[in-house]
């Protein structure tokens, strides 16, 4: 039986693309999205914060226009298939990872700017309506 897979996720991207091109010229970008829900605790009241960091993969078109648009600090909903992998940090410490292949990637805006209704952020100003996809 096969199966279908689909992810959101909306948060900050924590470094800038890294565009690079394989060696038969299809391009692929690569850069993190840090996504943080806080909570108040029960017991204490105390505030609470959890970040999950992503990888996130965009490849061809996409690729592209993220390296030309997205930067560090923007806030973007990404949409695509996640993978899981495990590994052992240079420490010897058991860690994993999130990788998210982008289907769909929508800007939102600059961390602690309201961007009111997704899709309204245009890198540089102007009509959101006048970027290339």
């Amino acid at each position: 039986m096969a199966g279908y897979q689909y992810t959101i996720i909306i948060g900050n991207v924590g470094r800038d693309p890294e565009l690079k091109y394989t060696q038969s010229g299809v391009a692929v970008c690569d850069f993190s999205v840090a996504v943080s829900r806080r909570w108040s605790d029960r017991n204490t009241n105390e505030q609470r914060e959890e970040t999950t960091w992503f990888k996130v993969t965009a490849w061809r078109g996409l690729a592209e226009t993220t390296s030309q648009f997205v930067h560090k600090g923007m806030q973007i909903m990404v949409t695509g298939r996640i993978t899981a992998s495990a590994y052992i940090a240079q420490n010897g410490e058991a860690r994993a990872s999130l990788e998210l292949t982008a289907q769909d990637i929508q800007f939102l805006g600059q961390r602690g700017e309201y961007a009111g209704e997704p899709g309204d952020y245009a890198p540089g100003g102007g009509d959101p309506e006048d970027l290339p996809f």
